[in-house]
């Protein structure tokens, strides 16, 4: 490939590099080049969200690169303030560990493992006396600091600023200067912290690296960004049936962010299934399908996918209740006194992270038993009662319940 092919198979889905004339520079050198993306563990799940990035880093790894995969778990401690209004709670180190176990188990799912590194900030963060610490801290001033967009907002209205939240940018500059990046990938979130990788670099006299910012991918609620705290993220782990149908239900507006972002359809192919979505020559729903088939093909198999696309056509498109929901059985301990709440259930089920947001779901309307509409969080259960019975939760999940 000539460097322009590359940068256009590079450029997709960006939304700036900062230079391109840098990166192609990079480019011409003909050197595999070390791209990093720095992942604070905070979660156990990769969601498409989180992918969008690493799909990125997987393009720089068939162009003959090499990933550099930072997991941040010293900085995960400390808290990204990145868009945040507040300061973040502290994870421990046993959190931490957790959840970087169960995403090194996910990420070799995008990438190439025979081309991607994995190095721990830890090993040289923790590796700092209060002297290093000291001299790192004067490498940038209070001024520059708060140009942070999330910090001034907070000091104009009077929010707190911890001190070592002022510290996260460095910690993750730093980490270029350790690993030598030439190119760091990051949510445009993350565009401040990358750049002060750019001044570090040059100021221990290295070539400073090139920023690569990708959107945020915009979650099943259309609304806010995907996040697993909200409830609105599919993850690259979900099983076929829940991948589909949690993509059938995004809203029709943000298809086009989902092809672009979410898969690897051509950008032409994409602009002529929204157009013709838009125009109204072709069902939106089906442009729906095609884009939830290209997801649970990626992550799963072209066979799964369709096998998804055969339940949703027959479950929803034809309003049947599947009778072959999958069986799952309700903890024995989920119950007191044997009853049992239904946050309580979806949570015990593992169809919701926690009690939160099973209450949520609940007072959307988007729960039922045997097609009956449950909206009061505070409804109870016997185990009779529950056994043998469907549950809806969401648009797109069936269960049939089995106590015993």
């Amino acid at each position: 490939m000539t460097i322009e092919q590359q940068l256009e198979a590079l450029r997709r889905g960006a939304l700036e590099t900062i230079s391109q004339e840098d990166l192609a520079e990079k480019l011409r050198s003909g050197r595999p080049l070390r791209i990093k993306l720095g992942v604070d563990p905070t979660a156990k799940d990769v969601t498409l969200g989180w992918a969008v990035v690493l799909r990125k880093l997987r393009d720089f790894q068939r162009l003959g690169h090499t990933a550099v995969l930072i997991i941040g778990d010293f900085t995960a401690q400390i808290g990204d303030p990145s868009g945040k209004s507040k300061t973040r709670p502290q994870l421990t180190r046993e959190q931490v560990q957790a959840n970087v176990e169960a995403v090194g188990k996910q990420v070799y799912r995008i990438l190439d493992p025979e081309r991607t590194e994995i190095a721990y900030n830890a090993d040289w963060l923790r590796a700092m006396n209060f002297e290093d610490v000291i001299r790192l801290a004067a490498r940038t001033t209070v001024a520059r600091i708060m140009e942070r967009d999330d910090f001034t907002k907070r000091w104009e209205s009077n929010r707190p600023i911890a001190l070592h939240e002022i510290m996260y940018p460095l910690c993750q500059a730093y980490d270029s200067v350790a690993i030598k990046a030439d190119v760091e990938l990051g949510g445009n979130d993350q565009k401040f912290n990358i750049l002060m990788g750019r001044t570090l670099m040059a100021q221990y006299g290295m070539e400073p690296q090139v920023a690569m910012l990708m959107p945020l991918l915009v979650g099943t609620d259309g609304v806010e960004k995907m996040s697993q705290s909200l409830g609105n993220y599919i993850s690259i782990v979900d099983e076929p049936n829940d991948m589909y149908g949690k993509t059938m239900s995004i809203p029709d507006e943000i298809m086009e962010n989902y092809f672009v972002l979410a898969t690897d359809v051509p950008l032409p192919e994409v602009a002529e299934l929204i157009a013709s979505a838009k125009s109204g020559a072709t069902n939106p729903r089906d442009v729906k399908r095609r884009l939830a088939r290209e997801i649970v093909t990626l992550y799963h198999s072209a066979d799964d996918a369709q096998a998804a696309d055969d339940y949703f056509i027959n479950t929803f498109s034809k309003r049947q209740q599947p009778v072959e929901a999958e069986e799952v059985t309700v903890p024995a301990g989920a119950f007191a006194d044997d009853r049992i709440g239904l946050p309580n259930l979806l949570t015990s089920l593992e169809i919701t992270k926690s009690n939160g947001e099973a209450r949520r779901l609940i007072q959307a309307g988007a729960v039922s038993l045997d097609g009956v509409k449950h909206s009061d969080p505070g409804t109870h259960f016997t185990a009779d009662e529950l056994q043998g019975r469907v549950l809806r939760a969401g648009k797109h999940r069936f269960v049939r319940l089995m106590t015993g």
